[in-house]
């Protein structure tokens, strides 16, 4: 079931980790507070917030929309970390941050609920996207298995490609926040453009898969 406004829930700001609806987001989470928070949401409706910070101050200012995810699966480690997967459920808007006294910090949220599925992608839109990664991926020496990436639907692609690529913590955002699925594809052909025009636009070779 859906959760429903207003509603209490744990935050975790991390840069550029970003939960779309249906998508999935594995965590190793070490620090002791955020321990303390997968203990208590698996206590309790398994919900956590996964939005970005704005600047590196302790505590970050944070946007004001993120991703809400439930915990599909935990495995506590035998030292007390964490490995576990989020499944996004919907974004969320802070209305206000909440006075805890839980390590970790808590805000009265607005969830945004989604459609089941989106609408898929035109035949030249995803082939505009496909081909721009190719372009990409190939100028910042990344290695990529083609032909699994093909199979994925529109949904899978658009949104696998927004949370893996090197952007930075603007445009990231602006990809979360994107009303729909066809403009999340085209800023991600944009960035994508931008970036690999840029020298050093990404730290180095990695794999995408």
């Amino acid at each position: 079931m859906f959760p429903r406004a207003p509603l209490a829930i744990p935050i975790f700001p991390l840069a550029g980790a970003l939960l779309f609806p249906r998508a999935h987001l594995p965590l190793h989470i070490f620090e002791p507070r955020y321990r303390a928070m997968v203990r208590d949401a698996l206590a309790g409706e398994r919900l956590i917030g996964m939005v970005q910070p704005r600047d590196q101050n302790e505590p970050p200012a944070i946007f004001e929309v993120g991703g809400l995810g439930r915990i599909a699966a935990a495995d506590e480690l035998a030292d007390g970390r964490f490995n576990i997967v989020l499944e996004g459920i919907g974004r969320y808007r802070i209305a206000r941050e909440l006075s805890v006294e839980t390590p970790y910090r808590q805000v009265e949220a607005e969830p945004e609920e989604v459609d089941e599925a989106p609408e898929p992608l035109g035949i030249a839109h995803r082939a505009e996207l496909e081909r721009e990664a190719r372009r990409y991926a190939d100028a910042l020496g990344y290695a990529v298995d083609w032909g699994e990436l093909n199979r994925l639907d529109d949904e899978m692609l658009v949104n696998g490609i927004a949370q893996v690529a090197p952007f930075d913590v603007g445009s990231k955002q602006a990809l979360l926040e994107a009303p729909d699925m066809a403009e999340r594809c085209d800023l991600l052909v944009q960035f994508m453009q931008f970036q690999r025009m840029v020298p050093g636009g990404a730290d180095g070779p990695e794999t995408l898969q």
